[in-house]
């Protein structure tokens, strides 16, 4: 009898472990700080990331998706839902939103993070770049210096650099700072103007291009969600607005020195997957991608007056 109960303990262990290791069903929770197109790009790179590693939604993965429209009191709302629901792993996009993920699952659930430019700053990793907790994913660092050579072809003569930017975005104020740092090497003198929230952004508008020539987006998931609403009193007033990525390029930027989000996205899937998979967030290194291109948008440019310069034209990806 003993060794009966002895074995069928064993079958019982065997059963569990089995069920654990072969789960058929993950459900995945999408937390995104704001609606644009760099963000929205993001999330369907990390669902085609994770359907390439055979993770397939409404097959074996079930995913939620909540946007916290830029209002950091609802992405603390969404984070507690999220927790509470007990999702296998949940994919942060954005610097605001993966802090507060972080923070509120305190490890109880693994956190992938996309588009965070930097993850140091945002107490996601250490200041040796080693993850700090059960978090991991992708940095967008954006390519300041690039941007500014390319600005500098495109406007020889353009000397005050604008800035916009949301003071609870860390992210971005650590983008206006490397700015301020690079601008003078390229003659450029930087002005900042800043904001609280987007229902400012119209009226912060005006001051910023009576000060400047060009305007140069940051990596500010406020600011770009009102991206129209700047790009309309811009217009009127004849000043180039250069974007960060290239969907703002499409929707009226002059050009950008960008990344393809959609490949971003598909990184950060990647290493959900290895997470699926059985691999401790903490123990993968975050990834800072940095493969930037240059898109342009000719109609935009004739429209202003700009020409472009032969060697921009060669190695740019046109977008009208």
């Amino acid at each position: 009898m003993k060794k009966y109960r002895f074995f069928v303990v064993i079958l019982v262990l065997i059963a569990v472990i089995t069920n654990v290791s072969a789960k058929e069903n993950y459900r995945i929770g999408i937390a995104q700080f704001a609606v644009h197109g760099s963000l929205d790009n993001c999330r369907e790179g990390f669902i085609e990331g994770l359907a390439e590693h055979g993770f397939v939604e409404d097959k074996n993965i079930t995913i939620e998706v909540q946007n916290a429209q830029s209002d950091m009191g609802l992405a603390s709302q969404i984070a507690d839902s999220f927790l509470a629901a007990k999702y296998d792993l949940v994919c942060a996009i954005a610097t605001p939103m993966a802090a507060i993920c972080a923070n509120t699952f305190d490890d109880k659930i693994p956190v992938i993070y996309c588009a965070v430019s930097d993850p140091s700053a945002a107490g996601l990793a250490d200041e040796n770049g080693k993850n700090i907790g059960k978090v991991t994913g992708t940095s967008d660092t954006l390519p300041i210096e690039d941007q500014l050579i390319m600005m500098r072809a495109l406007l020889p003569e353009a000397k005050n650099l604008g800035l916009m930017y949301t003071v609870g975005e860390a992210n971005s104020a650590v983008q206006v700072k490397m700015y301020e740092e690079l601008a003078p090497k390229y003659g450029f003198d930087v002005v900042v103007t800043t904001v609280s929230n987007g229902s400012e952004i119209a009226l912060a508008v005006p001051g910023l291009i009576s000060k400047c020539d060009c305007i140069s987006m940051v990596l500010d998931n406020t600011v770009v969600q009102y991206l129209d609403v700047l790009l309309e009193q811009a217009d009127a007033a004849k000043i180039p607005v250069f974007g960060s990525e290239v969907e703002q390029v499409i929707l009226g930027c002059v050009a950008a020195e960008g990344l393809d989000y959609i490949a971003l996205g598909k990184h950060t899937g990647d290493m959900a997957a290895m997470v699926l998979k059985g691999e401790d967030a903490n123990s993968i290194p975050y990834k800072v991608i940095l493969d930037n291109k240059l898109y342009i948008n000719t109609a935009k440019l004739e429209e202003l007056n700009i020409t472009v310069p032969e060697e921009l034209l060669q190695r740019a990806t046109i977008v009208d």
